[in-house]
């Protein structure tokens, strides 16, 4: 009997715009209505990057304070997961500001990678270490983006010296320029580099999105989707919402018999709180 599936879903992203799809939120009230409904669907933890009315990506703690608190009010058991990777080029102090607002998660980059043309996505040792010390101390349950093989490496050092600790979860972040692709092979050899006991989600990006959300399912894994990371509904359709790709993703789950967790259930799943 498999664990019940826990979904995520990203529901804004940094670098995604109206232009992509018209409907990607930027406002808070855009931001909460995405919330409440991918909730709706079956989204457990709602996967958060900060904008500004006109879209412009932030990691300001005042305004994450404000979008947090607006979909909490909306939806009290939705868990929120704050970004901590901002967009590229933003420095170590300023992607970190979120965490002053000490969100009960949040996530925590594990390597540095190429984003395509001249953009690099740097997470130097020395960033997860402060990243990840940040958050113990502040009680955040981390959880860990991995673009490829030698970012699961690194967690495992970072492990062993004892600066990474608590429940163990994983984000396999599959699809992007310059990390792994998303195919089943690459999937797999992830999977099975992870330490006994830690758990992992997968978050295909673009075409891989719902392929790897399959693989997850029937290996017992849990999913992210969301419009951060496709637009897409299927083949040349944009979705019409966050929570219709949601609810592609529950449809998928009850051809395995995967139950879908309540946020409740994936708080007592990722052992929150006991760091």
């Amino acid at each position: 009997m498999m664990d019940k599936l826990i979904i995520t879903c990203a529901i804004s992203g940094a670098e995604v715009t109206k232009e992509h799809n018209p409907a990607v939120p930027y406002t808070i009230d855009e931001m909460v209505e995405a919330a409440h409904q991918a909730y709706l669907a079956g989204a457990s933890i709602i996967h958060l990057h900060a904008r500004y009315d006109d879209g412009k990506p932030t990691q300001n703690k005042d305004r994450y304070r404000e979008i947090v608190k607006s979909i909490k009010d909306k939806c009290p058991e939705l868990i929120v997961q704050v970004s901590t990777g901002g967009a590229v080029g933003m420095s170590r102090e300023e992607r970190s500001d979120v965490l002053n607002i000490k969100p009960e998660m949040a996530t925590l980059d594990c390597g540095t990678l190429n984003f395509g043309g001249d953009e690099i996505f740097i997470n130097t040792e020395n960033d997860i270490i402060y990243f990840a010390n940040k958050m113990n101390e502040l009680g955040v349950m981390y959880e860990m983006e991995c673009f490829e093989k030698g970012h699961i490496d690194t967690t495992l050092r970072l492990i062993k010296k004892g600066i990474i600790k608590g429940h163990l979860h994983y984000s396999f972040v599959l699809g992007v320029n310059g990390g792994m692709t998303g195919e089943e092979r690459d999937f797999i050899f992830l999977k099975e580099s992870l330490p006994a006991g830690s758990t992992y989600s997968v978050a295909g990006i673009g075409r891989y999105e719902f392929t790897l959300a399959e693989h997850s399912i029937k290996h017992g894994g849990h999913v992210r989707v969301g419009l951060e990371d496709n637009i897409y509904i299927e083949k040349g359709v944009l979705a019409k919402s966050n929570r219709e790709l949601v609810e592609k993703i529950v449809t998928m789950a009850k051809k395995y018999n995967r139950e879908i967790a309540t946020p409740k259930e994936t708080r007592q799943m990722l052992k929150m709180g006991e760091k």
